[in-house]
Formats: C-alpha cells, structure tokens, sequence
C-alpha cells in the first residue's frame, strides 16, 4: 500500500470517528425531542459545556478513564463503542467503493442505520424523522441521477424495493398479530427505495438470520426472557450493511449453492 492510501485510509477512519460523534448526539437528542446543532456539546449529567479537548472521539473517554472531566461520573460505553463501529464501516465501505459516489452515498446510509439502531436499543422505537430523511434523500438522488446524470438505473425496481420492503414486513406484522412494530416496516420501506428490489430481499432474509442467532444468544444467556421485547432494527441495519457490502457476492454464492 502507497504512502498517499495509507494517509487516505487514515483520514476516512478519523472522519468516521468524528461523523460517529455526531451520530451519538443524534441517538442522545433526537428521541428527547431536542435540537441536535443547538445548544452545544454538554455533559447529560452535570450540563457543563464541553470544551474542544472533550469532543475528540474515543481519545477523550480513554483519557479521562470514561468519566465526566467536570463532575466525575461515569460515562456510557457505547459513546466510544459507536464512534469506533462508524469508524470501521466507513473505512470498509471505502475499501469496498473507494472514494466515489457510492462511497458517500452508503455512509449517508449508514448513518442513519447507526442512529436507528441506537435509538432503538434504547427506546424501541424508530423515529418517522430518521425515515423520512432517508426516503426524501433517496427520491433526490434516484430521480437526479435518472434524468440529469442519465445513470440507467431502473426506477421500477426501487420503487418496487420500497413497496416489497414495506409491504412483506406489514404482512409479517398482520400475521404476527403486531410482532413487528410500524417503526420496522417504514425503515424497510426506506431501505427498499435505496436498495431495489434484490437488495431488500437480501435484507430481509439477512435480517431474520441474524434476528434468530442473537435472540437465541440472548435467551440462553439469559439477557432476555421470551416476554421482553428485542428490538428488530438493529438486525435490520446489520442485515442492510451486509448487503451494501457484499450483495454480488452472496448472490454469486447462492446461485453456485442452491441453483447451479
């Protein structure tokens, strides 16, 4: 590896940490209602503004040994832990799609899965904002790139993803006699728009595996019991990374496997 990738590689990791910064605040805000530019940066617990020195990603918590440098109490893990993960998938999308279009499409998306996930680790719910957001930024880049970039890209199939993700995750939720929460099907309906009709599928399937294996993990750890409730969108937002990630190849792998 060059000199010039090496540093490349380093930058897109840091603005990861920094995009991973940004998104704990949106986990934090968004559900409270608050605004997420104003006002600044502050300790939940003590409400002293933080200080430039306090906002620097995963090196703050380590250097303070994960407590407030104001008032001394602890600070949640997951700050560092989901700079880190933004950090990671972004320095693997641009290993994937180097520095183009795509690139900055998919850590949009990622963005947003992030902040799905943490908020409904917490919450349990999904925000209508964060999907809407999505969808409107997937209408402006699939119609800009449709009729003024001329990428012959095929708009059945992205509105075909939106109505298959939307609709066979409203049909496990009539089924499932509300198993599946309204959060969950409009997040699939935003990813089918991205993602078309094959991708959805992948993620659909993608979402159920990892569903299962963590939810078993979960039962038999006892961290869960069968009457507690376990949040569907962060399988979700693994199953949709994955695809972004690696749609070719499982499809690739499947064919060989099951058809050929």
């Amino acid at each position: 590896m060059s000199e010039g990738k090496k540093l490349v590689n380093i930058i897109i990791f840091i603005y990861g940490l920094l995009i991973g910064s940004f998104l704990n605040v949106c986990i934090y805000r968004i559900p409270i209602e608050k605004s997420i530019i104003f006002p600044a940066s502050h300790c939940p617990l003590c409400s002293t503004s933080l200080k430039p020195i306090d906002l620097i990603p995963v090196a703050s918590y380590l250097s303070t040994a994960g407590k407030c440098r104001y008032c001394g109490e602890k600070i949640s893990l997951r700050y560092p832990t989901f700079e880190l993960i933004t950090a990671l998938i972004f320095s693997l999308l641009y290993y994937i799609f180097g520095l183009s279009v795509d690139f900055f499409v998919y850590t949009f998306i990622a963005s947003l899965l992030i902040v799905v996930t943490g908020i409904d680790l917490d919450y349990q719910i999904i925000p209508d904002e964060i999907v809407l957001i999505g969808i409107g930024a997937a209408v402006i880049y699939i119609l800009y790139s449709y009729f003024i970039l001329k990428i012959p890209i095929s708009l059945l199939s992205h509105l075909g993803g939106l109505l298959v993700g939307g609709g066979l995750f409203l049909l496990i939720a009539i089924a499932s006699n509300g198993g599946m929460g309204g959060g969950d099907i409009k997040l699939m309906g935003m990813l089918g728009l991205w993602l078309g009709i094959k991708g959805i599928l992948i993620t659909t399937f993608l979402s159920f595996i990892i569903g299962a294996v963590i939810s078993l993990i979960l039962l038999a750890t006892g961290q869960k019991t069968r009457k507690e409730a376990i949040p569907f969108g962060p399988f979700i937002a693994a199953a949709a990374l994955i695809t972004i990630c690696f749609q070719e190849e499982l499809l690739t792998w499947y064919i060989q496997r099951f058809i050929s």
